[in-house]
């Protein structure tokens, strides 16, 4: 088997050799030559040349992993007799060689020059070397920056007198100083483009929030005299009167009060929400001046809302006067929907199917509550259970979400819930689970809130109340036999998971996401308050030493952190390297010496550690022993992953990706069934398993089909230095491990 995936990687080896090297002769006229590669330079090395390689306009072809140009192999392979279908599709998966043009590396010279120039390198200058070897050339572009001129004084020309005065005044240079803190010119700062744009944006969009509705950012112009000194750029800021066309004399400019603020249905006259669900949702206030940042506000309110389909807000000038009417107009979604799932599921060779019936109402009490109720019933026919009765897996569940479009809770004022763009969601299910070996009862309700702050890319969450109850009203005798009631193999997790429990916890979640940095946080602390509780209500201790509830019922008692980050590096339009690390960390104190199941880390599987299966690693060394048992015994306290996955596009929908991932779960109490699980300083390094793989994916836009196919390299549980260090003794039928998912694995 091991010469058989060595002879695998030769395989691959060679046919990537063979497309990265077809010749691509009798694609390149003569006396023209392919373009090989594409690098941008600078003789100044304190200025970033890689900032403006976006603006080369010719770049080389394609690489695969930034390595192979597999592309243009694809498509040199193809003849150049387009009748043939099979020519036809190797130019379309493939990619045309790159011809150098001189046309277009003057243009990338020039762009590349009036980037400089905009970014306050006035003699900028730009020169093109190639080098040339047969048929192909590499271009490489020179920069030539120069000194960098800087922003001199700053005055400013405002025509406008009320316009003036609001922003600092007529001689009171110290008061306009003052007002200006915010600007984007400042005398002795790098000159740049960019600068005075960004000036532009901050006066206009001040103005639009101070009652200026027709004011744009074309009323706002410079100039710019650098003739004073050689180094510096004097700057005027022109800022002209009001002129609705050419024909019109100037006047200052108007500024707007709201008069009145309508609502319209796209159907009908009136809309179909409440009207304390309107007001709260709108920001446009009437008796205020026009404020486009309400505006923007109210918009991002309305489109929350299930209910609305899209909203259109227009402003209604009242003659004569420097008022304006809102009109607000709703379309509404469709209030009602019904949808139907089915789903095969496969569970070690158990063939079973699921189905259900989900309806949606999206405006419940007509302010937008979103009502979803779920009904799911599953079947697994189940073969080869020994001892126990001739039954299958059978499972029905009911789960009802109640979500309003505010932060419901006493003693908030009525002016934060409508600045307030939180959600509250109420919570309850309940799920009924038939095995061979048990019977199992579920019932779960929470209240929970979310907000999100999109200015910030931030995301919010506060769980004040989620309670589960675990009830196992049937235990088969033979599984009592084995596994619960035999001294000799008393396994405290895996009884602990059969016996009934109470969970109730609290928590709080916090994420952020900017496109290249991802950021995930969640703490939840179970039965805190229910200890504190405990003695002054009167609760009863079993014999275990746990306050117990209702029927001899023990609470869980734990707290619980979560950290995950994702960093993106993107190369280029087709290649990204995706770093990923994650940290979980869970203690059972007080009233419990073992998490509920629920609640446990696993390692292994499609977004884990991709050389093992879902719950085969782990925790530790620990080597599973029972599989019909081992889904309990190989679940944590305290969970690490870390990858590193390099992301490159093949063709069409396809992508690829070749990856290393590295982790493992621990205990942090020393269990007996768990030998080598538990966490140790000087031991966990050495317990961390590594794998290493390749994957395909096929993105479809809205959805992606991943399958990943990963090689274990170093494996903690191991009986043989061959099975420890398989990345140098690797054996397919023992190391290899395939996944299907959708969706990216982080």
């Amino acid at each position: 088997m091991k010469s058989k995936v060595t002879y695998f990687y030769v395989f691959l080896v060679l046919v990537i050799s063979f497309l990265s090297a077809c010749s691509t002769s009798k694609y390149v006229p003569q006396g023209s030559y392919l373009l090989t590669s594409v690098e941008i330079r600078s003789d100044v090395r304190s200025f970033d040349a890689s900032q403006l390689f976006p603006y080369i306009r010719q770049k080389a072809n394609s690489k695969w992993f930034s390595l192979f140009k597999i592309p243009m192999g694809t498509y040199t392979l193809a003849g150049k007799d387009s009748t043939k279908w099979i020519n036809r599709t190797l130019k379309h998966i493939g990619e045309q060689p790159v011809v150098f043009d001189t046309l277009t590396a003057r243009l990338t010279m020039d762009d590349l020059r009036q980037a400089m120039i905009n970014q306050g390198y006035l003699h900028a200058n730009v020169t093109l070397d190639t080098v040339v070897r047969g048929h192909s050339l590499k271009a490489v572009y020179v920069l030539h920056p120069r000194a960098q001129y800087r922003f001199g004084h700053i005055s400013y020309d405002i025509q406008d007198p009320a316009i003036r005065q609001m922003l600092g005044g007529d001689d009171n240079v110290s008061q306009w100083r003052q007002k200006q803190t915010s600007s984007f010119l400042r005398e002795g700062a790098p000159f740049s483009i960019k600068a005075l744009e960004s000036e532009r944006d901050r006066l206009t969009s001040l103005l639009q929030d101070s009652g200026y509705y027709k004011f744009h950012k074309d009323f706002i112009s410079f100039t710019a005299d650098s003739s004073s000194d050689s180094r510096s750029v004097g700057i005027v800021l022109h800022l002209k009167r009001y002129q609705a066309n050419s024909d019109v004399r100037p006047t200052d400019h108007p500024r707007y009060v709201i008069r009145s603020v309508q609502y319209f249905d796209g159907d009908s006259d009136r809309a179909r929400l409440r009207k304390n669900v309107l007001e709260n949702n709108t920001a446009i206030t009437v008796g205020r001046p026009f404020c486009n940042t309400d505006l923007q506000k109210t918009y991002s309110n309305f489109s929350r809302l299930q209910a609305v389909k899209y909203t259109n807000i227009l402003f209604n000038e009242v003659p004569d006067s420097n008022l304006l009417d809102c009109h607000i107009q709703l379309s509404m979604n469709k209030r009602s929907t019904i949808a139907f799932q089915p789903e095969g599921t496969n569970t070690a060779g158990d063939l079973g199917a699921a189905a259900s019936l989900i309806y949606e109402n999206k405006n419940l009490l007509h302010g937008s509550e979103l009502l979803s109720v779920q009904l799911r019933g599953a079947f697994e026919a189940i073969t080869g259970l020994e001892g126990y009765n001739d039954e299958d897996y059978i499972e029905y569940g009911v789960q009802g979400k109640l979500q309003f479009p505010e932060f419901l809770a006493p003693f908030l004022s009525r002016s934060f819930r409508r600045q307030s763009n939180a959600t509250s969601e109420l919570s309850l299910a309940w799920d009924m689970q038939n095995r061979p070996e048990f019977h199992r009862r579920v019932l779960s309700a929470g209240w929970r809130y979310r907000w999100v702050d999109p200015g910030h890319n931030t995301h919010y969450r506060f769980d004040l109340l989620d309670l589960n109850y675990v009830y196992m009203p049937w235990i088969s005798a033979t599984f009592k036999k084995d596994y619960l009631d035999d001294v000799s193999n008393r396994n405290a997790i895996l009884r602990y998971n059969y016996e009934n429990l109470f969970i109730l916890r609290m928590g709080a979640g916090f994420s952020y996401n900017n496109g290249v940095n991802a950021l995930k946080m969640n703490f939840e602390s179970g039965g805190g308050l229910l200890r504190v509780l405990s003695p002054l209500i009167g609760l009863k201790k079993n014999d275990n030493g746990q306050y117990t509830l209702f029927n001899h019922i023990p609470y869980a008692q734990y707290l619980k952190f979560d950290f995950d980050y994702t960093r993106i590096q993107q190369f280029d339009t087709h290649n990204m390297l995706v770093l990923h690390a994650a940290l979980g960390l869970a203690y059972p104190y007080a009233n419990s010496t073992v998490l509920p199941f629920e609640k446990r880390y696993f390692s292994g599987g499609a977004n884990s550690v991709r050389g093992w299966s879902v719950r085969e690693l782990g925790p530790g060394s620990y080597r599973g022993k029972d599989g019909r048992i081992d889904f309990i015994n190989q679940t944590g306290d305290m969970k690490l992953d870390l990858s590193a996955e390099y992301r490159t596009f093949l063709f069409w929908k396809f992508n690829g990706a070749a990856f290393i991932d590295a982790g493992n779960i621990w205990t942090l109490r020393n269990y007996t069934d768990q030998p080598g699980g538990q966490f140790r300083f000087d031991e966990f390094y050495k317990q961390i398993a590594v794998s290493y793989g390749l994957g395909l994916r096929i993105n479809f836009g809205y959805f992606i089909l991943r399958f990943d196919g990963g090689m274990k390299a170093i494996n903690p549980a191991w009986t043989t230095q061959q099975e420890h260090w398989a990345i140098f003794h690797p054996k397919f039928s023992r190391d290899f491990t395939f996944h299907f998912a959708v969706g990216m694995p982080f």
